[in-house]
């Protein structure tokens, strides 16, 4: 991109609200643009809502779009640029996807005349797109704006709670992909999902929270802040489960407890640390064989005091895909009898194999709620890692 077309510094010099009518601006100055739009995904990943407090809902196409039915949700799904002609005349809306690092964040439709739709140009797009989305992450500081846009009805305070934990909903790198999805979207509970690289290591964390509403909220946010404490002091994995361990029973005298799975990648071996600290589960893909990992249980963080926390080892394998899963997956039970785990769990983890990280939560979720065929009482978690291996082997 030439330095007359970079937006980067207008973006950066933008207030945090008006981002999107500094790319407005630019592209139709640059590139003769007439419309630009931007959708982000909602929390439940469903529906793509437009984010443009100056738009009237009424005009044609500014309203929220389906993720599985709508141009738009194709390219979020593909992650590849796509275009539609415009009736009566020559203009191309190009709708392109905005994720950073992995996270779907949404889609920005930009209209362009026909002669303007050339390869050269959608490329130099496409690097508009990606510093638009870095700028929206950091913005979420500042505003707003962004998070109210991607509500498509009110969340709970204990979902507010939940969601503001998290730290994204996908994560990519060259050895790994990482997705996830907490359900019911906007009135989850205690279920969090965690994960945090510093080059050498990977380190994830999925926690099955116990109790309902803003209590279960409270003891999720205290253990998964002691984790990420312990964790940022650089202790290993085994003290930073003792230290949450500590830290929840020191405020709840086992009253309550917290079940976590904490999980150690070193992302040149493939070799991890696991602590199964409760219900969570952890499923395998290798190949077309599934099996779940049974793992040595160990006490609750927070059940008693001083617990004893010791990791085991586990391998993985380039093509590997993990699943892990809270018990309002894997116990979901069927009008006709039996649970989830026992019919479908194996069945959705095959059929969803082709699908990337990032969209197996959400199919598997669907899948639940079919099984399920009634509206739930527990939250859902899935958490999907794929493991590529060393980039540089």
């Amino acid at each position: 991109m030439t330095e007359g077309r970079d937006v980067g510094g207008a973006l950066r010099a933008s207030p945090p609200y008006a981002l999107l009518d500094t790319v407005r601006e630019h592209l139709a100055a640059v590139y003769g643009a007439t419309l630009v739009r931007l959708y982000l995904t909602d929390y439940g990943g469903t529906v793509l809502s437009p984010c443009d407090p100056s738009c009237d809902p009424s005009e044609n196409g500014a309203g929220s779009l389906p993720v599985s039915n709508s141009p738009e949700g194709r390219a979020l799904g593909s992650q590849e640029r796509h275009a539609q002609q415009v009736p009566h005349g020559d203009a191309v809306d190009h709708h392109l996807p905005v994720t950073v690092r992995g996270d779907r964040i949404g889609i920005l439709t930009v209209r362009l005349p026909g002669d303007r739709s050339t390869p050269a140009v959608l490329d130099e797009l496409r690097q508009v797109v990606d510093q638009l989305g870095h700028e929206i992450l950091v913005a979420e500081r500042d505003t707003d704006l962004y998070q109210r846009a991607r509500r498509v009805s009110r969340l709970t305070l204990a979902a507010e709670m939940q969601w503001q934990l998290l730290p994204a909903r996908a994560c990519t790198a060259a050895q790994y992909a990482i997705g996830a999805q907490l359900e019911p979207a906007y009135a989850v509970h205690g279920d969090n999902f965690d994960w945090a690289s510093d080059g050498d290591e990977l380190t994830l964390t999925v926690t099955n929270g116990m109790g309902r509403g803003v209590d279960a909220s409270l003891l999720t946010h205290l253990a998964v802040t002691a984790l990420r404490n312990a964790r940022r002091a650089g202790v290993g994995l085994a003290d930073q489960a003792a230290l949450a361990d500590q830290a929840v029973y020191d405020h709840y005298r086992g009253a309550s407890h917290v079940s976590t799975l904490l999980v150690r990648v070193a992302l040149a071996t493939g070799r991890m640390e696991i602590i199964d600290a409760g219900s969570p589960q952890m499923w395998r893909l290798r190949g077309r064989t599934v099996e779940r990992i049974e793992l040595d249980r160990q006490l609750p963080l927070g059940m008693f005091e001083e617990s004893h926390y010791v990791p085991q080892g586990f391998t993985v394998l380039p093509g590997d895909r993990l699943l892990f899963v809270s018990d309002g997956v894997y116990e979901a039970p069927s009008p006709r009898g039996g649970t989830y785990v026992e019919a479908a769990l194996a069945r959705a983890l095959q059929s969803t194999r082709l699908l990337p990280a990032a969209l197996v939560p959400g199919a598997l979720l669907r899948d639940v709620a079919e099984y399920r065929a009634a509206e739930t009482l527990d939250d859902a978690l899935v958490l999907c890692f794929d493991w590529f291996g060393d980039s540089l082997d």
